[in-house]
């Protein structure tokens, strides 16, 4: 019976919060991970409770409708909550792959502190609803001291109230760039320009096909036209076609240069600008975070328009993955924003907690659902990125910024025969081998090798070994070596944090 189901939700943004309401509707217990403090995830990134807004219905969309839901499922009977919590490694069933995989978790702290328990859960089914994070293309002087990503720029504001400068530039692509505007103006930062690379006629294209399709998104409508007043009332520039090529200063940002693009952001010769800022936040899009779902062994699916091949996992009618047991929803399965997101949570665990499959609001939360994923696909039509943005580069230009690897080692390593096979590459140059382990520079790397050998991005099995992705990591998240050698115990549910 779906009373006995246990379903294990990773991830408690938009979609995994959702998942877990849905699961508990359906009759399951559930037990919710994330690494946060709070639920939300980066759409609704809660203040810390020394920093709480008096109204934070004015910093975030649908305030209301996800405060009702965090608290219905935090404060339910059958709910597991458990904070500050990571999520390292799955572990797949031996000897067979017949169900779900084991959760490892570590319990207790952020990722650089100490004290953290490990613990591991075993459900009857899990959730995956990890998300994505920034994807940033490299450019002369992006490891400067004042360059942020899109989202970490967003985070520090809505998440600490922090202003990351007095005189910033937002650049990129994508409508993300206006909600990061918006909360670096609400911080109190002085937006000096939004950049948007992709240019009129892109946008057209993208936009502008089959319209009729744009009438389930009628709300985005109007959280654009907010943003556009709010843009207006503090007179930043709204810029196609244009975004910052290079970022310049003596131990930190002091000017970038922007330049027109043309549609395959190649540089406009003479179109170079120079502006005087202290911070610049770009972001082309998002990479979905994908380690946890290749652990699991879930199938990806294949090219999206504008997007990397693979680039997201595979699911069906019920969000179910290619693994027996295990659901994904959210971004890993598509970027289209968190009412779709919020759609997949609610399919995927009302499915995972074994729900009616017939019942009434399915067929609303379906077709939502469906209305996303043509969403994602439209999103990815009018942002592509560029295939000529590898022009931007120099020789000396930083790739990998914790092993400090630049383009030109780069491109000596693939342009060596013995050297071009993607994991001898790495050795090599060290790329993807510092703190990070490549969650930044990886597919960026990986895009530039592949185009620099003409191979696929993936490469082709070595030795028996899986396919050099990215994403393909045994260990999804940092451990210390003395963490790792404690021994571990089953997760004790009346551990678990409530309000």
């Amino acid at each position: 019976m779906s009373a006995a189901r246990h379903v294990a939700v990773i991830g408690a943004g938009p979609a995994g919060l959702s998942a877990a309401h849905a699961a508990l509707a359906a009759g399951a217990r559930v037990t919710l991970v994330d690494s946060a403090e709070q639920p939300g995830g980066q759409y609704h990134r809660m203040l810390p409770a020394a920093y709480a807004a008096e109204h934070p219905e004015r910093l975030h969309h649908d305030w209301p409708a996800f405060e009702r839901r965090r608290r219905r499922v935090l404060a339910h009977p059958r709910c597991s909550w458990l904070p500050d919590s990571a999520v390292w490694m799955l572990e797949p069933p031996a000897p067979e792959p017949a169900g779900p995989p084991r959760v490892h978790l570590l319990c207790g702290g952020p990722a650089d502190g100490s004290g953290r328990a490990r613990r591991t859960l075993d459900a009857d089914a899990v959730v995956l609803a990890v998300g994505a994070h920034d994807r940033v293309l490299p450019f002369p002087g992006w490891d400067l001291p004042g360059v942020f990503t899109a989202g970490a720029a967003q985070a520090l504001a809505k998440g600490e109230r922090v202003v990351v400068g007095d005189r910033v530039v937002v650049a990129g692509t994508g409508p993300f760039l206006l909600p990061v505007a918006a909360s670096l103006l609400e911080a109190g930062s002085r937006v000096l320009e939004v950049l948007e690379a992709a240019g009129p006629a892109t946008l057209a294209r993208g936009w502008g096909r089959r319209p009729w399709e744009l009438v389930p998104h009628t709300g985005k409508a109007g959280e654009l036209a907010g943003y556009v007043a709010l843009l207006a009332r503090h007179r930043v520039r709204y810029r196609l076609g244009r975004t910052v090529v290079e970022a310049r200063g003596e131990g930190r940002v002091e000017e970038v240069v922007t330049a027109r693009l043309r549609p395959d952001w190649s540089v406009v010769p003479g179109s170079a600008r120079t502006v005087p800022v202290d911070a610049v936040c770009v972001g082309h899009g998002f990479s979905p975070q994908l380690e946890l779902p290749l652990a699991a062994g879930c199938v990806l699916r294949g090219e999206v328009a504008g997007g990397p091949p693979g680039a997201f996992v595979r699911v069906d009618d019920d969000q179910r993955t290619s693994v027996p047991g295990v659901f994904a929803a959210g971004e890993i399965t598509g970027i289209a924003g968190a009412p779709a997101a919020r759609a997949e949570g609610a399919v995927a665990g009302w499915a995972a907690a074994g729900g009616d499959p017939a019942a009434r609001p399915l067929r609303a939360l379906r077709r939502s659902r469906d209305a996303g994923r043509a969403f994602a696909e439209r999103l990815a039509r009018a942002h592509p990125v560029g295939a000529a943005w590898s022009g931007w580069l120099r020789a000396e230009t930083v790739v990998c910024r914790c092993e400090g690897t630049d383009y030109g080692a780069l491109c000596a390593a693939v342009t060596d025969r013995a050297g071009s096979a993607a994991r001898v590459t790495k050795l090599t140059t060290r790329a993807g081998l510092g703190p990070c382990q490549g969650r930044v520079c990886g597919p960026t790397v990986a895009e530039l090798t592949a185009r620099l050998a003409g191979a696929p991005p993936d490469g082709e099995p070595h030795e028996g070994l899986p396919p050099a992705g990215p994403h393909r990591r045994p260990v999804a998240q940092p451990i210390r070596l003395g963490e790792l050698a404690a021994p571990s115990a089953p997760t004790d549910e009346r551990e678990s944090s409530h309000e």
